[in-house]
């Protein structure tokens, strides 16, 4: 396993880290399963583990709080907030009324007085960085977590808010966690040069895009993968966009073939390898995935293999851009485009 500094924060991650969204209902993971996964983790060397409070509505912060129970300064804990938890109008975003009350659930469900990492999971544009900011910082100050940083933010809301934090004298975000993997790669054109600008450390997710890097999908195999049963439209070859991954896929299998290496070594390899990033999150959801992912932990592309990924998926280009959630609102929202 490598190790990388966070940021400018000098906590060593490891350059694998594990993911628990597919802890509880969303991966139909047992404690017992999560906590296996969570031992052979920490034995294979990760020490930085990442959930959220959405993530099966708590399920898997209170399944990571029980799988860490003993080991809990000897791990990175990382979690999120601002995606909705239940219908309640309130119970989502950026404000200081939510982010206090989120937390504070948050640290009740994993069972501990900290966070080592606390992340916004989305921009809420209908709340200013002053605000959600100015909130962290107290957080910070009263100890209940140590770091905070963003997810999935559009660059320009980055810039933002590293200017904010600078202007009103607060705390500000050490880290972001976008999505990145050799079929999305977009980030490279303007979320990476934004964070390598301003020392922030880069967490991502989605490394193995969806599944599709698994070596799982291929042409003239059928689609069985555990996210395309509640991901169908990902996976639907009617649509040209994921004709085009597919096509892509199968090059980078031969690529994979030529070296040596599995599909998954291939796309962690390759994410890794770039400068800008600190860790990427793998999810797995059983013992087999772990391991698969694991064997990849010191995998080092030569330069031959990331110039053929290079001829497959150019540099800053996402192969389905509308998958990324980081687009600005009036990309989205024609009414926001046109003058009224």
């Amino acid at each position: 396993m490598q190790y990388r500094t966070l940021g400018r924060t000098g906590v060593q991650v490891s350059s694998l880290a594990l993911g628990a969204m597919n802890f509880g209902a969303i991966g139909n993971t047992t404690q017992d399963e999560a906590t296996a996964l969570v031992d052979a983790a920490l034995e294979a060397g990760v020490n930085l583990i990442d959930t959220a409070d959405m993530y099966s509505g708590g399920e898997s912060e209170e399944m990571v709080g029980k799988a860490i129970t003993g080991r809990r300064d000897d791990i990175v804990l990382a979690t999120k907030a601002t995606m909705p938890m239940g219908e309640e109008r309130n119970h989502k975003g950026g404000s200081r009324r939510w982010l206090v009350t989120a937390l504070d659930d948050s640290l009740r469900r994993l069972g501990v007085d900290h966070v080592d990492l606390y992340q916004m999971h989305r921009w809420d544009p209908e709340t200013s960085d002053e605000e959600t900011l100015s909130a962290l910082t107290d957080l910070q100050r009263a100890g209940k977590i140590r770091y905070f940083g963003s997810s999935t933010f559009p660059a320009y809301r980055i810039v933002q808010a590293q200017w904010a934090a600078r202007d009103l004298r607060l705390g500000r975000y050490v880290t972001e966690q976008p999505s990145y993997s050799i079929l999305q790669r977009g980030i490279e054109a303007d979320v990476l040069p934004v964070t390598a600008e301003y020392g922030l450390g880069v967490l991502v997710w989605s490394p193995l895009a969806s599944g599709w890097l698994s070596g799982a999908v291929r042409k003239d195999r059928d689609v069985t993968t555990h996210r395309s049963t509640f991901m169908p439209d990902r996976f639907d070859l009617t649509q040209s966009v994921n004709r085009t991954r597919l096509d892509a896929v199968e090059r980078l299998a031969a690529v994979a073939d030529e070296a040596g290496l599995t599909m998954i070594q291939l796309a962690l390899g390759f994410v890794t390898a770039h400068p800008g990033v600190t860790s990427a999150l793998i999810g797995p959801r059983t013992p087999e995935h772990l391991q698969s992912q694991l064997a990849a932990a010191d995998t080092v592309l030569p330069a031959d293999v990331l110039d053929a990924i290079d001829e497959i998926v150019a540099p800053g280009v996402d192969l389905a851009a509308h998958e990324k959630f980081d687009a600005p609102p009036a990309l989205l929202d024609a009414s926001l485009r046109r003058r009224h």
